[in-house]
């Protein structure tokens, strides 16, 4: 079922809809985990579908062991990723060769590792992935090399979407490490300014980039946002890729950011300044993608801009998990 509602607020708002039909019906799910569930059915502007999920965790669980990746955080985000599919079964069935294949070249299990799997199979056909998995680990080497302690699992969504692009694996890792070199000194956390650089290569950005990205860092800051934090520093990197003029963005992201924080669900209590930013972003990134009129620069965009909100949810999602963790550890110890 799709609902046709035109400009940022209808997105907006079958995004806020969307998020109270997934919280309800899955209540014991972490809520970044079901936002990002939401986000995905509204993106295609879709209503969420709880039944079609279901059907989908079902899926995983009767393929893969109790202690799978597929079951972990990101559970319910890969659950409503098949379910948008036409092929629910076909396109999981490959998500987990591809998943074998990208350990076969000793990437290590866990949830990013999982995204990556399902990136990779989404974007090629049954014959296709041994190409992309080889590319991956090869933009991943590159990266580790020059940042031996930056790189790590959470690189491996970006390395997938690397592998997939048409990036010769050299070059691209050159590019990378130049915007790195040139943003380094203007953002904290490096960590975050690598996957800043990852972002921008993906876009097709040159060099000159770097100075779009700090552009659109001043004209959010005159509205007080802060996009240029560690935790949503990636988020900035969408923007800066879009073909519309920096002040026009930060007004966008504005209006979108206050509108989301009227809806039910989405106070300061419920979802952080961060993760509400990212939503924001991908709304408005979302709507400019579709404003180009070549077809096939838009359906690329359009991906690349959702794989990349994935990753960044992801971490936010893994890190919150980790710190869950290590809460319960410390209580358990006293």
């Amino acid at each position: 079922m799709s609902l046709n509602a035109p400009g940022a607020d209808g997105t907006l708002s079958l995004f806020a809809e969307n998020a109270r039909i997934i919280r309800k019906q899955f209540r014991w799910q972490n809520a970044l985990t079901s936002r990002l569930a939401a986000l995905l059915y509204a993106q295609q502007g879709r209503i969420a579908d709880p039944e079609a999920i279901r059907q989908c965790q079902e899926l995983m669980k009767q393929n893969t062991g109790l202690f799978s990746s597929f079951r972990g955080s990101m559970a319910l985000s890969l659950a409503a990723l098949l379910s948008l599919s036409p092929d629910p079964q076909g396109l999981f069935g490959q998500t987990l060769k591809v998943y074998e294949l990208l350990k076969s070249t000793r990437l290590r299990s866990s949830d990013y590792l999982a995204v990556a799997a399902y990136q990779i199979a989404a974007q090629t056909g049954p014959n296709g992935p041994a190409q992309a998995v080889s590319r991956t680990r090869a933009f991943y080497d590159r990266m580790k090399a020059r940042h031996f302690f930056l790189t790590g699992q959470d690189d491996y969504i970006f390395a997938a979407m690397l592998g997939l692009s048409d990036l010769d694996v050299d070059s691209g890792a050159d590019r990378i490490e130049r915007l790195h070199d040139r943003l380094k000194g203007e953002f904290r956390g490096r960590n975050s300014v690598q996957a800043l650089a990852q972002v921008l290569v993906l876009g097709g950005s040159d060099d000159q980039t770097a100075g779009q990205v700090l552009a659109l860092r001043d004209a959010l800051r005159a509205r007080k946002i802060k996009l240029d934090r560690p935790d949503s520093l990636p988020a900035l990197g969408i923007l800066a890729l879009l073909p519309v003029a920096a002040d026009v963005v930060a007004a966008e992201i504005d209006e979108a950011r206050t509108f989301l924080r009227t809806q039910k669900g989405f106070g300061r209590f419920s979802v952080g300044t961060p993760e509400l930013l990212l939503y924001a972003t991908a709304t408005v990134a979302g709507r400019s993608a579709q404003s180009v009129r070549d077809g096939i620069v838009t359906a690329t965009l359009s991906t690349s801009i959702t794989n990349i909100i994935i990753a960044q949810q992801t971490a936010l999602i893994a890190s919150t998990a980790a710190a869950g963790s290590a809460g319960a550890a410390t209580a358990a110890s006293t």
